[in-house]
């Protein structure tokens, strides 16, 4: 039974890279801890050729001038050990998640599906590069000689079986206690453990796993115990265990921290296309597809008083202390009362089908922050996906064709950002009887339904009167004879204007007397008579102190 292992060398500088894939070509080295005590935790290849090491600090790190120094990031690390289980998963439902920069994944019959194993090998080569990782694939007989081959041999390799132990025998024995240590007590414990291990056998002449395989196995168990007979299984490859399948939520989120706050929305796109392209590129790899889109903004905001800022990060007037109101404080004088306050500011783009196109995203983020802007620097993005099915659509001859969703909804939202989001959508009645009671909700096109136009029978010539409203209605002056109208003057329009020479109503209608937005109003239907012959009018009288309006004309 064949296993595959995905190994990502450096896991925290390849998190780093991933993110910020302009230092791939410099040396680099990632930093942890607290100022001024960081140091270097991880490096690449290039920087250990130059002779930095982990456990350096920074101030001797930085006599490098070609050195590019950034600080560990666990969001980065998070994300990039989701974007290794996607890509592992991609493949086989069968995955063990075997460390932050280990996943296993188990073969069987999957050689119908996607051929050899060399070329599931580079598959999985493939995958890992459009996901931003560089890695290491081998596939062994069994996983623990695939975590080895792996973590001992760059690039891709294939082992055949019965040949473990010949093919892993040139490792040195770091490969067997790669693991890094963690932050708790137990793992650190384990870490002194392998280090007194590897010295008693740098003592033994004991240098690659060859030369601990062909040893003894009763004088090695009297030696080291049950521990140094499972690290021979190891280096003979010969170990046999059950895989431990991993069901990983469908979790897909990608973020970036900062070096500097930045303040411009150009800078800021830059940096949401890249986590835009990661983000498809993990869907895509699960076949999966978005309707909604999180945007979260850590804000860095420099005040001196102490009040709620709103969604845009922006404190209000009257929240303001005086001293903030007179005037903003000049950079550089002392200010011992400005403090730094990190506020979150948080969008939500919700779209009327599953779509997985990173540049529709971009431009769609785009005008959102142009119509409502962070209003202060930037130190942190978090980008996040609700998964979905993609859609199915078949079309169909007897349906005219409509526009593409993803171009529609670009439309639509480039309107938006020129008259406003409250006045693009469809027209949704409201439960009411005030005249104009709708209110514009999100426009998404339907379905055509068949056999909806009305028959037309032959001879009815009965017409049709509509009423095409103003928008907005016209005011006018009316004068009244026995409270109905008799003359109406409009200033705006000279058509609309004339003697009454009929006139219907008024039909009077109120309602939410409840709230202070009531309303209350008389309608009448008019024929004025002016230059251009005689035209039928609605006339609305608003009894709550408005006016005469004359709100629409009968075609």
């Amino acid at each position: 039974m064949p296993f595959a292992c995905i190994y990502v060398p450096d896991f925290p500088v390849a998190a780093v890279l991933r993110a910020q894939p302009q230092l791939r070509a410099r040396p680099l080295a990632v930093l942890e801890g607290k100022p001024p005590l960081e140091k270097v935790f991880a490096v690449n290849e290039k920087a250990g050729r130059m002779g930095i090491t982990a456990g350096m600090t920074k101030a001797q790190a930085e006599l490098c001038a070609e050195l590019a120094l950034r600080s560990r990031s666990l969001l980065q690390e998070s994300s990039a050990h989701a974007a290794l289980l996607d890509c592992a998963q991609s493949f086989s439902p069968r995955v063990e998640d075997a460390a932050a920069d280990t996943a296993i994944v188990d073969l069987q019959g999957m050689e119908s599906l996607f051929g050899s194993l060399p070329e599931i090998a580079r598959n999985f080569f493939r995958r890992a590069a459009d996901l931003g990782l560089d890695v290491n694939v081998a596939v062994a007989s069994n996983p623990d000689a695939a975590v080895l081959a792996a973590r001992g041999f760059s690039g891709m390799n294939i082992i055949p079986c019965g040949k473990e132990a010949e093919q892993l025998g040139s490792l040195p024995l770091k490969v067997l206690f790669a693991d890094r240590p963690g932050n708790d007590e137990k793992e650190r414990e384990q870490e002194k453990k392998a280090t007194r291990l590897l010295e008693t056998l740098d003592r033994w002449g004991v240098h690659n796993l060859r030369a601990l395989a062909a040893l003894p196995e009763v004088a090695l168990s009297e030696r080291l115990g049950q521990e140094g007979l499972r690290l021979q299984q190891l280096a003979r490859g010969a170990a046999s265990r059950t895989l431990v399948p991993v069901e990983a939520p469908l979790v897909f989120e990608e973020a970036a921290e900062l070096e500097h706050a930045i303040m411009l929305l150009e800078p800021l796109a830059f940096l949401l296309n890249r986590l835009l392209e990661q983000l498809c590129a993990r869907l895509a790899s699960r076949a999966l597809a978005t309707q909604e889109l999180r945007l979260t903004l850590e804000l860095d905001n420099l005040t001196g008083m102490d009040c709620e800022w709103d969604n845009r990060g922006i404190p209000s007037e009257s929240d303001a202390s005086p001293k903030a109101q007179s005037g903003s404080p000049q950079f550089g004088a002392a200010q011992p009362f400005i403090s730094r306050r990190k506020n979150k500011f948080c969008r939500t783009l919700c779209l009327p089908l599953p779509m997985l196109d990173a540049r529709l995203f971009l431009k769609l983020l785009q005008l959102d922050l142009n119509a409502h802007p962070p209003g202060a620097p930037i130190v942190k993005i978090h980008l996040a996906a609700e998964p979905s099915r993609p859609r199915l659509a078949q079309g169909s001859l007897f349906l005219p064709p409509s526009p593409e969703p993803e171009k529609l909804e670009l439309t639509l939202a480039r309107i938006a950002a020129l008259v406003g989001e409250s006045r693009v959508g469809s027209p949704e009645l409201m439960d009411t009887h005030r005249a104009e009671g709708f209110h514009m909700r999100r426009f998404m096109a339907g379905v055509a339904q068949q056999n909806t136009q009305p028959q037309i029978v032959a001879g009815d010539k009965s017409a049709v009167t509509a009423l095409r409203l103003f928008r907005p209605p016209l005011r006018a002056a009316v004068t009244l004879e026995n409270a109905q109208p008799t003359l109406v003057t409009c200033a705006k329009k000279k058509e609309v204007q004339g003697n009454v020479l009929w006139k219907a109503g008024p039909w009077r209608s109120s309602g939410d007397w409840w709230e202070r937005q009531a309303w209350a109003r008389d309608e009448w239907d008019i024929a004025l008579q002016n230059t251009s012959g005689i035209a039928l009018y609605r006339l609305v009288h608003d009894l709550l102190g408005g006016g005469w309006f004359v709100e629409g004309m009968y075609d």
